[in-house]
């Protein structure tokens, strides 16, 4: 199916099929470790553990996922990507409540009992979003093979992505304003979350039904479109017959992905870019909080700077790819992250007021230069699968595992030094320890991932290689007609 064929209902509902994750994921990511240590009483290091128990159980489930999104029929007519997206969403939608409310029963148990608790909601929470993720970022190498197509359906995408976040800030700023009796960040502030996590699913679940309303799949393509050049004439008594039309194309198992240097290439891009991107996420609130020392209502206000800057910037990405390329495109965004990192540490020394004000002009560099890389890392990532859609999910699957897995270790580690060990209130000598995860980790992530973009210049990104031995064990998918 080519993207121009669809209308633009069908676009727009497409687009909105990853709010649910989104937004919960907004909460997870800006407010899970404010909620567990602030409101919870959490110890910083099992705070750290139960978001690598969600991250490394994402992590394992993303290639599990793809591989079987790949290899399953669905449920009937319905669709292979529709079908693990419908099964994410009801286990997202069913478990994430769970993650901000208060223990049931054991509110006043120690932190590993409390840890057990939660942990059984993070696992099933997890796999719903592996699920969701997966299978909707899958569908856009289905739905297209025009690179600048599918930079548009990635921004539309990612646009959802930022109107998701404005839309779990702008509420948040609303439910943690200055009309609240305390301007300090506590355990008062239970029935807040808990009201927070109940609207995000609630609005999540229904524009997941428009998705499986308004998106069709193709639930009968079993073959890469490349290869197939008329229709499959099949009835009870006739056999099926699949003109090739490309006798170079060659068909891509998730096994001949791992022997292409392209593939981890892109998925170590994609991986830094993750890392960037929710590591500066997880860390703003914690930075505002501990570190300027801000009233809680700017857990609220920065993060919606960051992801309004996102939304304006993610308009402009079609173009931006189209003058400046996929590389320069990216190139780009690390410069505007790393500029931002410079301003964040250029704070301290500021005066309090000025602390207020300034904050935001760091943080709209950076919503401008992670949007920026966000998307054209998905772009790449199409790119690389080009017409090997059959095995998409599980190249979608392997990037998301380097994601998950790298920001739940980076996460626990960054907890793990922790200055303060117990529960309670930050002493002083962790004031600015946030400020230093904000500013050292993204900042040096970005140099990193510079070096990773220089070993990407010389070649095509899509353009795979093939030895003679693959040539040759595959030449019988080359010949004119295949029958069934």
């Amino acid at each position: 199916m080519d993207v121009q064929r669809l209308s633009r209902t069908q676009k727009a509902t497409f687009s909105v099929g990853h709010v649910l994750n989104d937004l919960c994921a907004s909460m997870w990511f800006s407010y899970l470790l404010l909620f567990l240590h602030n409101v919870l009483q959490f110890s910083n290091v099992f705070a750290g553990y139960l978001m690598l128990l969600g991250q490394v159980v994402d992590a394992l489930c993303t290639p599990f996922v793809g591989y079987e999104s790949d290899r399953t029929p669905g449920c009937g007519n319905y669709g292979k990507r529709k079908t693990w997206h419908l099964i994410g969403s009801a286990c997202v939608a069913c478990s994430f409540p769970f993650v901000f409310m208060q223990c049931i029963t054991c509110a006043d148990s120690d932190d590993w009992a409390k840890f057990v608790y939660y942990a059984p909601f993070v696992v099933i929470f997890q796999f719903g979003w592996a699920s969701t993720q997966i299978s909707h970022l899958s569908l856009i190498p289905d739905l297209t093979a025009c690179q600048s197509s599918r930079v548009e359906l990635n921004s539309s995408r990612y646009a959802m992505t930022v109107v998701s976040s404005i839309a779990v800030y702008a509420i948040a700023a609303g439910i943690f304003g200055p009309s609240r009796d305390s301007s300090a960040l506590g355990p008062q502030d239970l029935d807040s979350f808990r009201t927070l996590a109940l609207i995000v699913v609630g609005m999540g679940g229904l524009f997941s039904l428009v998705f499986h309303v308004g998106t069709k799949e193709n639930a009968r393509q079993t073959f890469p479109s490349a290869v197939i050049a008329a229709g499959i004439n099949k009835d009870a008594s006739d056999s099926t017959e699949v003109s090739v039309v490309t006798p170079q194309f060659k068909f891509m198992e998730w096994r001949d992905w791992l022997k292409q240097m392209q593939f981890y290439q892109i998925a170590g891009i994609y991986m830094c870019t993750r890392l960037i991107v929710n590591v500066s996420q997880i860390y703003i609130p914690m930075y505002l909080v501990h570190s300027l020392q801000l009233d809680k209502v700017f857990i609220a206000i920065v993060p919606l700077a960051v992801f309004v800057s996102g939304f304006m910037m993610s308009i402009a990405m079609k173009f931006t790819n189209r003058v400046l390329g996929r590389k320069g495109s990216y190139f780009l965004g690390l410069c505007l992250v790393f500029v931002s990192c410079v301003c964040f540490w250029c704070l301290q020394y500021l005066s309090a007021h000025l602390e207020t004000i300034l904050v935001f002009g760091p943080a709209i560099l950076l919503g401008a230069g992670g949007s920026t890389i966000l998307v054209t890392s998905l772009s790449m990532t199409a790119d690389l699968i080009g017409e090997h859609t059959y095995s998409g999910a599980f190249v979608y699957g392997a990037m998301s595992f380097t994601d998950k897995l790298s920001n739940g270790i980076a996460v626990v580690l960054i907890q793990h030094f922790h200055p303060c060990k117990t529960d309670g209130p930050c002493c002083a000598a962790c004031v600015w320890y946030y400020r230093d995860a904000m500013v050292f980790i993204p900042g040096g992530i970005a140099i990193l991932t510079c070096f990773i973009l220089l070993s990407l210049l010389p070649q095509n990104i899509g353009r795979l290689t093939h030895s003679q031995d693959e040539e040759d064990e595959r030449r019988p998918l080359l010949g004119n007609t295949v029958s069934t």
